[in-house]
């Protein structure tokens, strides 16, 4: 099996990654270190099977997607001001505008974009002298807010990375799943994952955990379909999971893979988004129409000491 990342059309630019215009190629072939017993591998004379996933739709050049987001906060603010609304709730709204715009990956694709357009109102705000207005305690309620959707044994876990649209749609070709099989988005976060992982598998019984009470509030409101768990992703039990899929960050995935080779039944998958596992090598990897990398692990998982 071989997947490549290629530009789609031929307007695409390769050098170009703001115009989102690349689709995953995935090339199925015989690969017979990859068949556990009771498999069959695609023959020979067969030849490779392709999976074109579409590209994302394009999104808009940063730091443009930062000034509109500013752009509309400042427009909030200056209306609720002008209609006699108290400056505190004003601000506050008008944070939420960036705050809101954190999860959307076409708006931000990197953390520290993210990051800026978090901050950007409320930093601008204080500069421009507008805020004197507000007593010295209000700069505490953005900390409780981070407080709450944050809690302090959730630091250890990723931050609020949203899976991007498209990202999981070539899971099923490399892990088929039957219909009820249970998969638990470890971390579901505002439950981007959820709707990907549903998309990718709409008969499947789909799980979210996530510490944050918070974030699986709008979680379990985002996703219907699923079953939203206010949980730590650590103690929950990954045996009767057919797939666990992540968003973690490096540090984590050494942990996570201990879990799953200790708890995955035989035959079931271990996902992660962007990072992989340095001491297993990957039953299979996808990568997504932005370039990053879908590693997918098949229990039982052979850990080596690095």
């Amino acid at each position: 099996m071989k997947a490549d990342l290629r530009p789609v059309g031929a307007d695409a630019n390769p050098r170009d990654p703001n115009q989102h215009r690349w689709g995953l190629h995935l090339v199925i072939g015989p690969n017979p270190s990859l068949a556990s017993d009771g498999e069959t591998s695609v023959s020979q004379d067969q030849g490779p099977s392709r999976v074109t996933c579409p590209p994302n739709s394009p999104a808009m050049r940063w730091p443009v997607t930062a000034l509109l987001v500013w752009a509309a906060a400042w427009a909030l603010f200056a209306a609720l001001s002008s209609i006699a609304v108290p400056a505190l709730a004003a601000a506050l709204a008008a944070t939420l505008i960036g705050v809101c715009a954190c999860s959307r990956a076409a708006l931000a694709a990197t953390s520290w974009r993210r990051v800026l357009l978090a901050s950007g109102f409320p930093l601008s705000l204080a500069a421009s002298g507008l805020c004197a207005a507000l007593p010295a305690w209000t700069w505490l309620i953005p900390l409780s807010m981070l407080a709450a959707l944050y809690p302090l044994q959730a630091w250890d876990d990723a931050p609020l990375f949203p899976t991007p649209r498209g990202a999981l749609a070539g899971l099923p070709g490399v892990a088929p799943l039957p219909d009820g099989a249970c998969i638990v988005d470890a971390g579901c976060g505002l439950g981007a994952g959820l709707r990907e992982l549903h998309a990718a598998y709409p008969q499947a019984n789909i799980v979210g955990i996530e510490w944050s009470r918070p974030l699986a509030w709008v979680s379990a409101w985002r996703c219907r379909f699923a079953q939203v768990k206010r949980a730590d992703i650590w103690a929950a039990d990954w045996s009767g999971c057919a797939m666990v899929y992540l968003f973690q960050r490096p540090e984590s995935m050494a942990r996570a893979a201990a879990k799953a080779a200790k708890e995955l039944a035989p035959g079931a998958w271990l996902v992660s988004l962007e990072f992989e596992v340095e001491s297993c090598r990957p039953s299979a990897m996808l990568r997504c129409a932005d370039g990053r990398g879908v590693f997918l692990y098949r229990a039982p998982l052979r850990l080596q000491a690095l």
